[in-house]
This record gives C-alpha cells, structure tokens and sequence, in this order.
C-alpha cells in the first residue's frame, strides 16, 4: 500500500511547490491536486492552475507521485491535455499520474462558459479523449473520428517518459455502469461510491475493493500492475480504528490509500501534511 494526500491548488504555485517538499520529506508517496477553475464551484476561493503548479512541484521535489485526481478530460483539447502532460512526465523523471474523470457539470468552469453541462455528454468527451491522448503518446501519426473530436495525421514527440505510457486512472462514481465499463480500459481507478455530498454519499468498503479486482481479472485477465486507490476523505487524527480500515482495504486489493486535505491556512494545512502517512507496517 502507497499512501497519497490530495488537496486543491488553492495557494500560489511556489507555496505549493513548498507543500510539495514537505509531503515528500514526511515519508508520502504521492501528492495530487484537485482540477478545478473555481474550487468546488466555491466562487471566491484562490484557485490557481493545476498544471502550472504541478510543474513547480515537480522541480521541487525528486522522489513523490505527482498529478491530478481528477482532470476533467471533457473540458479539455485531448491534444493539448498530451502534450502537456508529456511535457510534465519529462520534467519530473516520470512521476506523473493523469486521473480522469468526466467532470461536474455544476461546476463553474462549464456551464458558465458555454460548455457541454449533460453528463451523457460530457462521459462521451471524456472516452473520445481519453483515446486520443493515448494514441498520441505511442509517438505514432494519429487519426481520429468521433462525435466529439477529429483528429488527422497528427504526430506527438517526444513520448512520455514512462512507458507503456503515463497512468491513467479512472474517477467517477462506483455504482455507474459506465465507470465500471471505463476502468477497465485504462491504468488505475480512483473511483468514489454514491454523490459526494448527498444523502447518497457512500464509503468505498473492502468488499468493494474486491469487486473491482475481481472485474479487472474477468475483463483483462489480471489485475497485475492495476492500481486501486481508495480514501479522498478529510485526514483524521491517527487512530486504530482507521488503520484497521486501510489494512482491510490493502487486503481486498487497494494500492492506494489518499488522504484528502481541506482548505485551511497554510500553517493548518503544513501540520497536516507534515504528520505524514498513517502506515499499516
């Protein structure tokens, strides 16, 4: 089991690239930012761009996972999300992780500046990118057609770094067919379970974990080199019974566990981080 804490870009990118550091030096293995353009649909919250902060990070740290869980591949060019992540894996030696997810529309950064905001549409921008973007990172000419998006004779170089390519896990919530269809396809997940912040909310449990191993056995006919990451809750204070929970998830299957670290003052959220991972071992 790796352990991970995410948080949203909501400092300027050398504050972050410090908050980098520090998770490093505190024994995490990765540290992945929330993608937004208005945190949470939260209007008045810093919000600074996660690419460019991840490229400070990236120069700031030698050892940690890098990336976002989860970019919205529906708002974005698949050939500009390609290149800038190759751009990134190279500058971090190959640390980058892409989660994916097919965004919330409810979020400002779509229906306020005229973008798709159905969810059936926005799931279908997501698999059309998603396919190009990894076509695009074999370095070989690149075609497309789809509903959404063409592509001709395009010709991505370099490569990413990391091969067979940089790892895509897949967000989004468990319980949709089409998620589960989804994460077979690609790396990893990073999947939640029900509508975060409803009365549907839903804590992703170790019989879920096994599930999801046991479709990715079925599907692809091993789950070797398949990551699960689970959590993306507040960090709690180090208790028995929460290192209960990662040990029974770590048993199901999970590879990840994340910590998630609210928006606080800088003193608040350096405590946090600098607590380091509630490990199992």
């Amino acid at each position: 089991m790796r352990f991970a804490v995410s948080l949203g870009a909501i400092f300027p990118p050398q504050t972050m690239a410090d908050l980098a550091a520090l998770a490093e030096s505190s024994g995490w293995d990765g540290i992945f930012l929330e993608d937004y353009v208005v945190y949470q649909g939260q209007v008045g919250v810093p919000t600074f761009d996660p690419w460019v902060v991840l490229s400070a990070m990236a120069v700031a740290t030698s050892r940690i996972r890098l990336g976002t869980l989860v970019t919205p591949v529906s708002r974005r060019r698949p050939w500009k999300l390609a290149h800038e992540a190759m751009t990134l894996d190279h500058l971090s030696a190959g640390r980058l992780v892409l989660g994916v997810g097919a965004g919330d529309a409810r979020e400002p950064g779509f229906a306020a500046v005229g973008e798709p905001a159905d969810q059936r549409t926005l799931a279908a921008r997501l698999d059309e990118g998603l396919e190009i973007v990894a076509r695009l990172w074999t370095g070989e000419p690149v075609s497309y057609e789809g509903q959404h998006y063409r592509v001709t004779d395009l010709t991505l170089a370099p490569v990413p770094v990391q091969k067979p390519r940089i790892p895509l896990w897949v967000g989004g919530d468990w319980l949709v067919n089409g998620v589960r269809r989804r994460l077979v396809r690609w790396d990893g997940c990073c999947v939640y379970k029900g509508t975060p912040g409803s009365d549907n909310d839903q804590t992703v449990t170790a019989a879920d974990v096994r599930e999801m191993v046991a479709l990715v056995e079925r599907e692809r006919g091993t789950a070797a080199g398949y990551d699960i990451c689970v959590g993306g809750v507040a960090q709690s204070s180090e208790t028995e019974e929460k290192r209960d929970r990662i040990r029974s998830l770590a048993e199901a299957g999970a590879t990840w566990w994340g910590d998630w670290v609210a928006p606080a003052e800088l003193a608040q959220m350096r405590e946090a981080i600098g607590r380091g991972p509630l490990r199992i071992d």
